[in-house]
């Protein structure tokens, strides 16, 4: 299946994909979703990094924005203090580590890169910032583009979730505009990863579908990520579960996905993840 092998170009080298590749959350935001601003501090961010590190995260993914519904754009100036000075210190600890940065904002890769970021993590697929292509681009760094719809504050609600019979069509259609959109910018096939957004832009029934058929996206030709943890939609399959009683939905979904042909896995929980994704790779491999 397209997307299942091979490696990922990143700035800091290839990453092989010959096994399941883990993106620990580092949320260095006040106003998380699911940690709610426990590793805000540089500290605090260093202490999470170190444990996804022991726990086997392959990535950390540093972000300085939340996405969470009804969140606000923040400054760049703003994320720039956040994300720069966490990136910065764990390169400096641990200097193997591949870090990607979440943002749509050009300013805060061009910074970010230069203490040693590897990865650009853009939710809004380039739409917002043209520019962040740019900079990717000049970096030779990997670059994940998620499918969403609206701007930062807009992107989660249900309000830009408006699809036909088909909607993961639609979603496809989208993604390949975001890979053109990379290709112009100069960025190699290799250093691009879809990201289909699950819960971005979708009620529940999209983000289930998405996971059903994810070959469809998987036939782009480029490694899918998906990012499934703690999400609402998990919440709701389960019968209306907050997030801290979504491990297990968040675990499943990862399984699902493997099994459909994801090789990426953006997770707050990285220990439980690696282990059931493990298991689900041995079936995959002998089937």
């Amino acid at each position: 299946m397209p997307g299942r092998t091979g490696a990922w170009r990143t700035a800091r080298g290839d990453l092989p994909l010959d096994r399941p590749r883990i993106l620990g959350v580092v949320n260095v935001t006040p106003d998380s979703f699911w940690d709610g601003g426990r590793h805000a501090g540089v500290d605090a961010a260093l202490a999470r990094a170190e444990t996804l590190l022991e726990e086997g995260a392959d990535i950390l993914d540093v972000g300085g924005e939340s996405t969470r519904p009804g969140a606000q754009p923040v400054p760049a100036a703003e994320e720039l203090r956040r994300v720069v000075p966490v990136v910065r210190e764990i390169v400096r600890r641990w200097p193997d580590a591949l870090v990607s940065v979440d943002t749509v904002k050009a300013e805060v890769p061009r910074a970010a890169l230069a203490e040693g970021a590897a990865i650009l993590n853009d939710v809004s697929g380039l739409r917002l910032d043209p520019g962040l292509g740019r900079v990717a681009a000049e970096a030779g760094a990997g670059l994940i583009l998620m499918h969403s719809r609206g701007d930062v504050a807009e992107m989660a609600r249900y309000a830009t979730a408006q699809y036909g019979a088909d909607p993961v069509a639609e979603i496809v259609d989208e993604l390949t505009a975001a890979t053109g959109r990379a290709r112009d910018a100069g960025i190699a096939d290799e250093a691009v990863v879809l990201d289909p957004g699950l819960g971005f832009s979708k009620r529940t029934e999209h983000s289930i579908a998405v996971l059903a058929q994810l070959d469809r996206i998987g036939a782009l030709g480029r490694p899918i990520l998906i990012g499934p943890s703690r999400k609402r939609f998990v919440g709701e399959v389960a019968g209306g579960l907050p997030p801290e009683e979504r491990l297990e939905g968040t675990l499943a979904a990862c399984v699902v996905g493997l099994l459909g042909g994801a090789r990426l896995f953006r997770v707050h929980d990285v220990g439980p993840a690696r282990r059931a994704l493990a298991v689900a790779e041995a079936v995959r491999r002998v089937r």
